[in-house]
């Protein structure tokens, strides 16, 4: 039996169980994944919780509150564990001021990381980056006053109580005392990460520029690899230019992206699920061509794209509201609408204007985009860097064979020309699920969150949408939560009071109270800067009422 838990709803599809403490935390995400709960479908485990994502037409929040808190748990660990052993260059630039704030020297300092076992108890931050908890208690380190806008790759450092190791380049605060050459994430290896939840990992001296991994049950295998910056996964197939059937950008207008559905389901390695902003949006443009609904397609920010067509086929565009204008070789023009399937032939160029309502516009193509993929997926995760690079002017991207599309075009207008969507300026309704941490925030804080009205900033991408209000959120409790995982939809209140709604390429977890999270996430996706928000509030799946989340507590003592 697993006691001592809380529940939280974090969204329609989220349930988020808090633990007591990262041990717990860490025993019930290894019960849960030998468990598989009927309609879970993803779990991400973080410091004192684990995010369980579900499929609501399989079971419900209640359902499966019972059956984890019914979860039999032996409290013993797998003996199956995989080992790695990192050689670390024990130079790094904190690594004096870390002995000074623990009471040691350098060299104790060295020699304690060295003795302790770590456990990647979870993952988040970027792919592959690992958050290593220890068995020496002397191990608890403040992050730096001010994060580092550059940490190398390698690095190797703490925060907390937990040790990490940095895949890549990335701006960062954690205290560095050392560097590794180890690979920390590679797309050839099985898995990507080196770091997966439950890996045993011991630091060592470095002698030799290696790495060492090991199944607890098997022999060691040594390897040396020199790591480098991930690298981008290339657009389009090497032969391109010589498909029969391609597009040439003219014209990328401000972010072109090939994005399919995403990848779900590599969240223990530190990977979103990503994907199209506008899912249905999408999904819509693949149906009216033919394709499979999951089919790559082109994903506009703003519109005002050019393209170049070779070889004949079938085009749509849905999401936001843009002119679409195609030129024939022999110069004739014609207009089409949003929402239908069109022709295109060799030598056509297709252009399609600035958006005027909504932000986000996608292209189909009958037989959708020949591009390289990265965990099964082609779609481009901006914030950690996997997947195609932004579509630049002069890219030819390869287009499948429109023969090869499963279903036949679909000649009915879809009604996706007639969404509802904001101009700058307008005010548009939002619905939202409250929780998991609307308890952070005095009640004035949620009449605050559903009474006034909150507008899209400019600083503003497929990480998230800033919001500004008159108002900000007044919290009820300071500081900041040990890290917990986030879902897309989510409005994430820093310190000033002014929510983030998270969007696909959101970072998995993170610190900042969530309030509430977005049940339209695609129509979020196409609000622009200028656009402002009215959010309402329905009755969440595990609440008392409409304004309050049920923090479910199940332990015989009641206590935290």
């Amino acid at each position: 039996m697993i006691d001592t838990l809380e529940f939280h709803t974090a969204s329609r599809r989220h349930l988020l169980v808090e633990c007591p403490d990262l041990a717990a935390t860490m025993h019930l995400h290894r019960a849960l994944e030998a468990a598989a709960l009927e309609g879970v479908e993803e779990l991400i485990p973080a410091a004192r919780t684990v995010l369980v994502r579900f499929n609501p037409t399989r079971t419900s929040a209640p359902v499966l509150t019972d059956a984890i808190h019914g979860l039999e748990h032996t409290g013993t660990d797998s003996s199956e564990a995989r080992e790695v052993t990192i050689d670390v260059h024990y130079d790094g630039e904190d690594l004096a001021e870390v002995a000074d704030l623990l009471s040691l020297s350098p060299a104790e300092v060295v020699t304690r990381h060295q003795r302790a076992t770590w456990q990647v108890a979870f993952s988040g931050f970027a792919p592959g980056f690992g958050y290593l908890a220890g068995d020496d208690p002397i191990f608890d380190v403040p992050r730096r006053s001010s994060p580092r806008t550059r940490v190398p790759v390698g690095a190797v450092a703490l925060a907390g109580e937990f040790t990490g190791v940095y895949p890549r380049a990335s701006p960062g605060g954690w205290q560095l005392i050392g560097r590794t050459d180890a690979t920390l994430w590679d797309l050839d290896r099985e898995p990507p990460a080196l770091f997966v939840p439950g890996t045993i990992v011991k630091f060592r001296e470095a002698e030799r520029e290696s790495v060492t991994v090991a199944e607890a049950s098997a022999e060691s295998a040594t390897s040396s690899q020199q790591e480098a910056p991930v690298p981008p996964v290339s657009l389009s197939q090497p032969d391109a230019a010589a498909s029969a059937h391609s597009c040439t950008v003219i014209r990328p207008g401000l972010q072109l992206l090939i994005q399919d559905l995403g990848r779900p389901g590599f969240a223990a390695m530190g990977v979103s699920s990503a994907g199209a902003a506008d899912r249905s949006a999408l999904q819509t443009a693949n149906r009216l061509v033919g394709n499979a609904e999951s089919a790559a397609g082109l994903e506009s920010f703003g519109g005002g794209v050019k393209l170049a067509i070779t070889g004949a086929g079938v085009a749509a565009v849905t999401g936001a509201r843009a002119s679409i204008t195609v030129t024939s070789a022999d110069g004739a023009v014609f207009r089409h609408h949003l929402g239908e399937a069109f022709a295109v032939d060799d030598g056509d160029e297709l252009e399609l204007g600035s958006t005027e309502r909504g932000t986000r516009a996608y292209i189909a193509f009958r037989g959708g985009i020949e591009a390289e993929t990265a965990l099964g997926s082609a779609s481009a995760d901006t914030l950690a860097g996997l997947g195609p690079a932004h579509v630049e002017p002069g890219t030819t991207i390869s287009l499948g064979r429109p023969e090869s599309a499963p279903h036949l075009v679909d000649p009915i207008r879809s009604a996706d020309g007639q969404r509802n969507l904001p101009a700058p300026g307008e005010t548009i309704e939002l619905s939202v699920t409250l929780g998991p941490r609307d308890d952070w925030f005095t009640s004035t804080g949620l009449q605050t969150l559903l009474g006034q009205v909150w507008t899209v900033t400019h600083e503003s991408d497929r990480v998230g949408l800033r919001l500004a209000g008159e108002i900000p959120l007044e919290r009820a409790r300071t500081g900041e939560l040990p890290s917990e995982g986030a879902v897309t939809g989510a409005l994430q209140v820093p310190p000033n009071g002014q929510p983030v709604l998270f969007g696909p390429d959101h970072p998995l977890t993170g610190g900042y109270p969530i309030i509430a999270s977005v049940d339209d996430t695609d129509l979020a996706a196409q609000l622009a800067p200028g656009v402002m928000i009215r959010f309402v509030t329905e009755k969440s799946p595990v609440a008392d009422d409409a304004t309050t989340t049920d923090h479910t507590r199940h332990s015989p003592q009641n206590g935290h």
